[in-house]
């Protein structure tokens, strides 16, 4: 991906603009400590994958007179971590969400995105739920219940996490989160498809405005939400399992295939066999049964060995018309939607980020910070793997994801760097690489 360098520091400053206009409600006592600097504290440990990373610094500064903390978040008083709880616990996560915006922004004005256009000029933005605290004595008004069947209670936080995925790429940025929660006023707790509509009759119409197909997992493939997406200016290419679409299902198999189903056999080895990959696709295919069902395209990807049998199925439905020509590039898209659950949540849960692990709960808002926090500090990562060419060379020298923050958490805990530069050159220096410049 090409364009223009865009480091920490700019980066930074987008969360710092936004951190400026957090809501400040210290007083007396606890004025200590700045808001500032707790939320850049909270970030500084989610950007390094170290739950330690302040006491380190706290350390450093003792004996050093500075800490990384400092040169390289730019934190002036390092708070503690009951301090930094209590003073975030009052800002809404939507205080941090303008910097998802900030940066999409900056990789739009500088052409950074057009790699990432698909079909009809358009963007692929994945949505998918995913838990990221749960327990059963910690929570607050904002939690969702479950009621086992022998009683106990699990409190949980769970949002929507969008995602711009490219079919063929590992590389995916996150969008502003939407929190599935209780909503005022509401009698009944909220769902991964009521905070979806929220998203995109809310921050995803920003998005839509240049261009978006929505993905989404079977879910999603209904006709209320498949018509909200198309009044909204939405594209869509959603999982449609035939065991939850009956009706289509039966339609596809009566059908007359002649005239209605269009079919491509694409014949590919994949290194130890022949394999058969039979596309099929169709329009105007009712997705229920009614005189005014909504229709949309309906697609199909199985696969075949070289005795006939079939060893995978995909079915899609989409408003995209399909042909000939662009049916593989259209599945191939509709697939890039796992990358949301193995490139991002997977990521979030089993890569050091600890999506999962309870950071802090608070009684208001402070879970639902803490997690957006956590992805922007992943989007800040998958920026710099882009754009920083130091940063770049040494994650592609240090292939391993945990190996790469093992060396940033020991380094930063005993050597004080003046800045995130001068980190990446030490590193660089290190693995005896030339440095590539900025």
């Amino acid at each position: 991906m090409s364009g223009e360098v865009i480091g920490l520091p700019t980066l930074m400053s987008y969360l710092e603009e936004a951190i400026a206009e957090f809501p400040d409600r210290r007083t007396g006592d606890n004025t200590q400590y700045s808001l500032r600097d707790s939320a850049l504290a909270a970030f500084s440990v989610f950007f390094t994958q170290s739950p330690s990373f302040l006491s380190h610094q706290q350390s450093m500064h003792k004996s050093k007179g500075s800490s990384n903390a400092t040169t390289i978040f730019g934190i002036e008083k390092i708070p503690t971590d009951n301090w930094i709880r209590t003073l975030l616990d009052p800002v809404p996560s939507s205080s941090v969400s303008g910097v998802f915006r900030r940066v999409f922004e900056q990789l739009e004005a500088q052409g950074s995105l057009d790699t990432y256009r698909a079909f009809d000029d358009t963007l692929l933005v994945a949505l998918d739920g995913t838990w990221f605290h749960s327990s059963e004595s910690v929570n607050c008004e904002h939690c969702n219940r479950q009621t086992h069947s022998d009683g106990r209670t699990t409190y949980y936080h769970s949002a929507i996490t969008p995602v711009l995925v490219r079919a063929g790429s590992n590389q995916v940025f996150s969008l502003e989160p939407e929190f599935i929660e209780p909503q005022d006023g509401a009698t009944k707790q909220d769902c991964e498809n009521a905070a979806a509509k929220r998203w995109l009759t809310g921050a995803g119409l920003y998005y839509a405005e240049r261009g978006i197909t929505i993905l989404g997992d079977d879910l999603y493939c209904n006709e209320p939400m498949c018509r909200l997406l198309l009044e909204n200016n939405y594209n869509f290419i959603l999982t449609c399992k035939y065991s939850s679409h009956s009706y289509l299902a039966d339609w596809i198999e009566h059908c007359d295939a002649k005239t209605d189903l269009h079919e491509k056999v694409v014949k590919r080895w994949d290194g130890k066999r022949r394999l058969f990959y039979r596309y099929r696709f169709a329009h105007g295919v009712p997705i229920k049964d009614g005189e005014q069902a909504l229709r949309i395209n309906w697609m199909e990807l199985a696969i075949f060995d070289a005795e006939g049998k079939r060893h995978a199925r995909h079915v899609f439905a989409t408003n995209h018309h399909l042909t000939g020509e662009n049916i593989i590039a259209y599945i191939d898209a509709a697939r890039a939607r796992w990358k949301i659950e193995n490139e991002h949540n997977n990521t979030l849960k089993t890569k050091g980020y600890n999506l999962e692990h309870n950071f802090g709960h608070g009684k208001e808002n402070l879970s639902n910070l803490l997690l957006t926090f956590n992805l922007l500090a992943f989007l800040f990562h998958s920026l710099l793997e882009s754009f920083d060419t130091r940063y770049r060379l040494i994650r592609q020298t240090l292939p391993r994801r945990d190996r790469f923050f093992h060396d940033l958490k020991a380094l930063t805990q005993y050597f004080l760097f003046d800045s995130w530069e001068a980190l990446l050159r030490f590193m660089l220096d290190g693995l005896d690489l030339e440095d590539p410049g900025g």
